[in-house]
């Protein structure tokens, strides 16, 4: 019988990786929670209109990519390859549009069937944050300064750059879609098939083309900036300004685009060069059609969404491991006074692990094994006197004192703290 192994696009968080994939989570979750985010979670499916209508026919996450199966009874259902469409079904669903803003931070895993590689599963992993309700440039420069932040907690915000764009109000975008069906329809026979049928449905998804005979179009292709009109000039200013005030750097890129309606105005990512192609580590925009689409009031949103892989993989060091203290009893006497001892430490919250068998030096090699900064020994000597041995792997130094003080000794010494 041949080696069961995981399917392939996933992998399992163990050891050194989920040390680093639990840290992004926890740092994330500490920093939004400063700026008033609270944290929400969805099923990790939802009915196939839920992403279907939120992502769009023509992108090829709903028309390549998603994982969509009939359920027993027989409706039609989808791994979430992404969580603004999540967030914004339950706003909706749990009757919260009456209740704005909503700031909500989520995490957890994403599914889409595409073309593994370095930072790139099937089965991957998001932080995210939603400001729902303000309308503001200022929310958008809050929620972008809060990514960064994020991003400077884990200690790679000086590997990563800002770079930003405007998507202009629905009626510019809707002047410069109209110059791009014009512009690509003069060379519809030199686009991919891709790009041809996203030509009258959903021009701006060409811009996304990675196909050569595209890319070679779109030098001189329209750009949004030649048909902004005022009130989405003035966005682009306040926005700009406003993250000058929040003393956030950024390099505008018109290549950012989002090719879906409901998008507005401020789209953004946070990129590196440290992860070859996979360069987006954390990325959004302004999204002030989608709770619309979800059958609610027409609301502003902003958000942003990160790769808790490719995040991991920058981290300079896999957090500290806290070292154990290693109880050892030596004879049935000793058990009842190690169990004590054990629970004592931990609830003082020190790290104890209990050497069940062997003799005391092959209880010694386990305790080194484990990386135990102190080992505790009890034997019949030591229950009778009401007393423990306490030796200091470092150091080798071994000392005998009262069962009582054990604990105000390896606070006094370290134990507990992270290695």
């Amino acid at each position: 019988m041949s080696a069961i192994k995981p399917v392939r696009g996933t992998h399992d968080l163990i050891g050194e990786d989920q040390r680093r994939h639990a840290h992004v989570v926890a740092t994330a979750r500490r920093v939004t929670a400063l700026y008033g985010f609270e944290e929400w979670a969805t099923p990790i499916f939802e009915e196939t209109g839920v992403f279907a209508r939120s992502l769009g026919d023509t992108s090829d996450v709903v028309s390549k990519e998603m994982y969509t199966f009939t359920d027993r009874g027989g409706d039609s259902l989808t791994l979430r390859p992404e969580g603004t469409a999540a967030v914004c079904r339950a706003l909706v669903t749990n009757g919260l549009t009456q209740s704005l803003p909503q700031k909500v931070f989520y995490t957890g895993p994403m599914f889409r069937y595409e073309r593994p590689q370095k930072g790139r599963y099937r089965q991957f992993h998001q932080i995210g944050a939603e400001l729902i309700g303000p309308g503001e440039p200022l929310a958008d420069a809050e929620a972008i300064r809060m990514g960064h932040d994020v991003l400077a907690a884990l200690g790679i915000a000086e590997n990563v750059l800002l770079e930003l764009n405007t998507l202009g109000d629905v009626e510019s975008r809707a002047a410069w879609r109209a110059a791009l069906v014009e512009y690509f329809s003069a060379f519809r026979d030199r686009l991919s098939e891709d790009s041809q049928n996203r030509l009258e449905r959903n021009p701006l998804r060409i811009l996304d083309s990675k196909a050569p005979e595209d890319r070679a179009l779109l030098a001189d292709a329209p750009v949004l900036a030649s048909y902004l009109n005022d009130a989405s000039r003035q966005f682009w200013d306040e926005l700009r300004n406003a993250l000058t005030l929040f003393g956030v750097a950024f390099t505008e890129n018109p290549n950012i685009v989002r090719g879906l309606d409901y998008y507005s105005h401020t789209a953004f990512e946070f990129v590196t060069t440290q992860l070859g192609t996979q360069g987006t580590v954390l990325a959004g925009g302004r999204y002030d059609g989608l709770v619309a689409e979800m059958g609610g009031p027409k609301t502003p949103a902003i958000g942003w969404a990160g790769g808790i892989e490719r995040l991991a993989m920058l981290l300079e060091a896999a957090p500290a491991v806290t070292r154990p203290v290693a109880i050892i009893p030596l004879g049935d006497a000793a058990q009842a006074v190690a169990i004590k001892a054990l629970n004592t430490l931990r609830s003082a919250d020190i790290r104890a692990e209990m050497a069940y068998r062997g003799n005391l030096k092959k209880r010694m090699e386990r305790a080194n094994r484990t990386g135990a900064s102190h080992v505790v020994i009890i034997g019949e000597n030591e229950v009778a006197k009401g007393v423990v041995q306490l030796r200091d792997l470092s150091s080798g130094e071994q000392v005998e004192l009262p069962e009582v003080a054990l604990v105000e000794t390896l606070k006094a010494a370290g134990a507990g703290r992270q290695a």
